[in-house]
């Protein structure tokens, strides 16, 4: 499952990230964001309009705003939510 398929409140975890989907200079940003293999991550808001961008992603204690296009090029996995605490 990618990012942008991620039920929203549904804590996960970055599986991978296909790099090469995206403008280096956008992968750059997101890696120093912290998105990179690994990271935890909470889908908080999708926009409500056409492309449904932005989407609001919790990572630690900040919230970031990105396009669809790099929510999905990132493939999650879900956590329990047991798990997850």
């Amino acid at each position: 499952m990618t990012l942008d398929q991620l039920p929203l409140g549904t804590p996960a975890r970055i599986a991978s990230v296909d790099w090469s989907a995206l403008v280096a200079e956008e992968a750059q940003r997101l890696r120093a964001l912290g998105l990179d293999e690994g990271a935890r991550v909470t889908l908080a808001y999708r926009g409500v309009f056409m492309g449904r961008d932005p989407l609001a992603v919790e990572i630690g204690r900040m919230t970031v705003a990105i396009r669809r296009v790099h929510a999905r090029a990132m493939h999650v996995e879900p956590f329990d939510r047991g798990a997850a605490a």
